[in-house]
């Protein structure tokens, strides 16, 4: 059964018989909006560390060049969850929709400062191909400073540890 197929049985099978009304829709005046609030622990250092690896990069996306500030994020090489710390050399600079894929192991930065990409978008989602075009090419922002580049150890470490061809 194709997906569409599938879908169009799902759809059928969730339709209320004919006799069925559906409730009158409630206003939400006077209604919850939220949930409960609760307690989040921030990790320290996190604010500071975007502002040195954004000013490093120059306001770009290390692999496509891209400026527009609301979506780049600053990535963490080595994960802060795994003893990654909040140092520069340990950031770059990232459009959010890569940065993802960075974190999931689609795409790492080769210790020589190229780009790899996984096989994986393609078998998984049949897509891929504007992350495809950055294949072995290097990165578009490096920082000038040899100190604010990152960390070629770090690199590597991704590419054996979290990324998957």
């Amino acid at each position: 059964m194709d997906g569409r197929s599938l879908f169009d049985d799902v759809q059928q099978r969730l339709r209320p018989p004919a006799t069925w009304a559906a409730p009158a829709a409630q206003p939400y005046i006077g209604r919850d909006r939220y949930g409960a609030e609760y307690l989040t622990r921030p990790r320290l250092g996190q604010g500071a560390f975007r502002v040195l690896v954004t000013d490093a990069y120059e306001r770009r996306c290390a692999l496509t060049g891209e400026r527009t500030l609301p979506v780049l994020e600053a990535a963490h090489i080595k994960p802060y969850s795994e003893a990654g710390d909040h140092d520069l050399q340990n950031g770059l600079l990232m459009r959010s929709d890569i940065h993802k894929l960075y974190d999931r192991g689609y795409i790492t930065v080769r210790p020589d400062l190229t780009i790899d990409v996984s096989t994986r978008i393609a078998s998984e989602y049949s897509n891929g191909l504007i992350y495809y075009a950055l294949q072995d090419k290097p990165l578009s922002v490096i920082p000038a400073r040899a100190s604010e580049q990152p960390d070629r150890e770090l690199l590597d470490w991704h590419g054996r540890h979290v990324f998957q061809r």
